[in-house]
């Protein structure tokens, strides 16, 4: 191992600087900054979808610094800890502001992440070479969804505490190891104060715990491949003398400046919320949950938090007589995957040997519906980790597409966004009928990619990025 080499610095130079040397010489501060921020070259023609990145980091450092306060009065006590909610907001100085930042985050957080994912939708931020950022991310998406259901229990409020029971009993559905893995998650055979404790050791622990790491990771794999842009062209394929693309700028102060905006226009909707809606007409806060938990009383409508809806619809779209839909539906894409797909014939034949299984699966004297609705919830969600390998368009932005390929991505928003209000409302048979409709696009969406992507006439790509000075 070489010697220890201190830098040297003038005797007249500032302390600061001094400070700074020194502690270079012991960590690579300067190096991370300059790694991941500082020095980093991004394209230089960012647009407003690219602030949610940093937007994300922001909430997720106001949600862990918020939680921090709330658990120094928190008991996490089947019976004190709805009053424990109520001292918060009533007796704590302040406590009233730092439960609603934390609620209000929470949606926040999904609305950003949402956000963030339709930019990475729009431009083709997951192809190659980004399949990584795009696996970490939809991981962080996973952690965040895991992050948020525990914490909702927390409350022990009405819909907390039935909601969890239903969610919980869901798993009950899987064949065999269902009813014990159900009771292994409650740690009880009702949602009881095991559930509640286990819970929150998972909230405030366990899952931030691995969230900081995925987040960590899905930075790292950005910087080392270097980030996307509206146009979907790789800048490092033209370098300037200096080694940096032609097309990219510093970081710092460019997007500095340019997030910072982003920031301040993001506190101003936020703080507006947490003042002057924080229940966002029960959407962010339902009303059922200013209602202490009673294992007695069920509430005559219990859904998930508008964040989880979406997924909630399809696993309520998947009715009894839906199933005949879903295997029509299957036996008619195995078919299509045999006449049009360049698969090996061996990976043919083990996907129609799975079809078959499956459709014999959904025959009601097999499996009921109930389980399929969780195992189309679940694929509803697994499904966009498989993106890089479905998208096949020549192209990476959706700029240069046909028009109607945009046409599918805004049904997509609609469809994504009607499950969600209709996850949020009490079953009729009209809002079943809907959500059936929206299950099956959703779906053909992503499953008929590999072959819609690249159909149409596909516009120019230019060589360079397109850059309008503001």
């Amino acid at each position: 191992m070489g010697a220890f080499k201190e830098t040297k610095l003038p005797a007249d130079a500032p302390a600061a600087q001094k400070a700074l040397g020194w502690v270079d010489d012991r960590f690579p501060l300067t190096k991370l900054w300059n790694d991941q921020w500082g020095r980093y070259y991004a394209p230089k023609n960012f647009n407003f979808w690219y602030i949610f990145g940093s937007l994300a980091m922001l909430v997720l450092v106001l949600q862990i610094v918020t939680g921090i306060f709330l658990t120094m009065h928190y008991k996490p006590d089947a019976n004190l800890a709805f009053a424990s909610v109520e001292y918060i907001m009533r007796e704590v100085p302040w406590g009233w502001l730092v439960r609603y930042m934390h609620s209000t985050g929470a949606s926040a957080f999904f609305i950003i992440v949402y956000l963030h994912m339709t930019r990475a939708l729009l431009y083709g931020s997951y192809r190659k070479p980004r399949e990584l950022i795009w696996l970490f991310g939809f991981a962080i998406f996973l952690c965040l969804m895991a992050e948020a259901f525990f914490g909702y229990l927390l409350p022990w409020g009405q819909m907390s505490y039935w909601g969890a029971q239903v969610i919980v009993n869901l798993f009950g559905a899987i064949p065999l190891i269902g009813p014990d893995l159900s009771l292994w998650i409650r740690g009880d055979y009702v949602v009881s104060d095991a559930t509640l404790n286990r819970f929150f050791a998972f909230h405030v622990i366990a899952i931030p715990l691995v969230l900081l790491g995925l987040v960590a990771a899905h930075l790292i794999a950005l910087h080392e491949v270097g980030s996307s842009n509206p146009d979907g062209i790789e800048v490092k394929e033209n370098l300037g003398p200096d080694g940096h693309p032609f097309d990219s700028i510093p970081s710092h102060p460019y997007y500095t400046v340019h997030d910072l905006f982003g920031v301040s226009v993001f506190l101003l909707i936020f703080s507006a919320v947490v003042f002057f809606a924080p229940e966002m007409g029960g959407y962010f806060l339902e009303y059922n949950n200013f209602l202490p938990g009673d294992p007695l009383k069920t509430p005559l409508h219990i859904a998930p938090t508008w964040y989880f809806t979406p997924f909630y619809s399809v696993l309520r779209a998947v009715t009894a007589d839906f199933m005949w839909v879903l295997m029509v539906a299957v036996a008619a894409y195995v078919s299509f995957l045999w006449l049009k797909s360049k698969l090996a014939f061996r990976t043919k034949a083990v996907i129609a040997v799975i079809a078959i299984v499956a459709i014999i699966g959904m025959l009601p004297q097999v499996l009921d519906a109930k389980f399929w609705g969780v195992v189309f919830f679940g694929g509803s969600v697994v499904i966009l980790a498989f993106l890089p390998w479905l998208d096949h368009s020549p192209v990476k932005s959706i700029r240069y597409r046909p028009t109607w390929h945009k046409v599918l991505y805004a049904l997509l928003a609609l469809t994504f966004v009607a499950l969600g209000y209709l996850g949020t409302q009490p079953p009729s048979v009209i809002k079943t009928i809907v959500s059936q409709a929206g299950t099956l696009y959703y779906f053909a969406f992503f499953l008929l990619m590999p072959w819609w992507s690249t159909m149409g006439t596909f516009k120019k790509v230019p060589d360079r990025v397109v850059f309008h000075a503001h």
